[in-house]
């Protein structure tokens, strides 16, 4: 089979069990890896994915490509793992295990809005919108200002409005690394942003160590 022939025979083989063990099947991927192949298989939940969960998920997806043909007699490398902070936001449940972070997305009508995700629905997203001053959306395109820039030292302090978005208003969201937490951030907390224009200090590869925190 081809790539996409195996991923597909992947999913379909992988799914049930994913989710009947409580979590969502986010993504499954083949890639070569020297002499071997690398099953690459992304989970996710409301309440995160311990370590505990992964080494469980492990021992099954392991078991079901044993008993199965699926990845024929070559050999391949598994690997079980929670979605990274580069992960973008497109479906409901992506911007509901956001809550409490900040992100940034582009509109349909043109433009991008930053702020942080209070809360989501199948039919929309409630989020804390950084504005200026002046009453433009953080990360709007301005005179000698590129997107995601912040005001210049003694400009406009940013503000927040809270406003609902319609998921059609939104276009592929990513969640942003914040170089320190804001004071009491949580989800539904109006908490002051950072921009994704400063440094972070955490790795993608590794969300529970970028702030705020997953919850547990």
């Amino acid at each position: 089979m081809g790539r996409a022939e195996t991923v597909a025979a992947l999913r379909r083989l992988l799914a049930p069990a994913v989710t009947e063990a409580g979590f969502d099947l986010e993504e499954v991927d083949v890639r070569p890896a020297g002499r071997r192949r690398l099953v690459r298989i992304v989970v996710d939940a409301d309440g995160g994915v311990s370590l505990d969960d992964i080494t469980v998920l492990s021992r099954t997806a392991s078991d079901l490509l044993d008993a199965s043909d699926v990845m024929g007699a070559g050999p391949y490398v598994l690997e079980v793992t929670s979605p990274g902070v580069d992960r973008p936001l497109t479906e409901p449940r992506h911007w509901r295990r956001a809550a409490g972070r900040l992100v940034v997305a582009p509109l349909a009508e043109g433009g991008q809005i930053e702020g942080r995700v209070v809360e989501a629905d199948d039919e929309g997203v409630v989020i804390d919108v950084v504005t200026t001053a002046k009453g433009g959306p953080k990360g709007s395109q301005g005179p000698g200002k590129g997107p995601g820039k912040g005001p210049g030292k003694g400009g406009p302090q940013p503000k927040t409005t809270r406003r609902r978005f319609a998921l059609g208003e939104l276009g592929r969201g990513r969640v942003q690394v914040e170089f320190r937490p804001a004071a009491g951030a949580a989800a539904g907390d109006a908490a002051e942003p950072r921009s994704p224009a400063e440094p972070d200090t955490c790795s993608p590869a590794r969300p529970d160590t970028c702030s705020p925190a997953r919850p547990d």
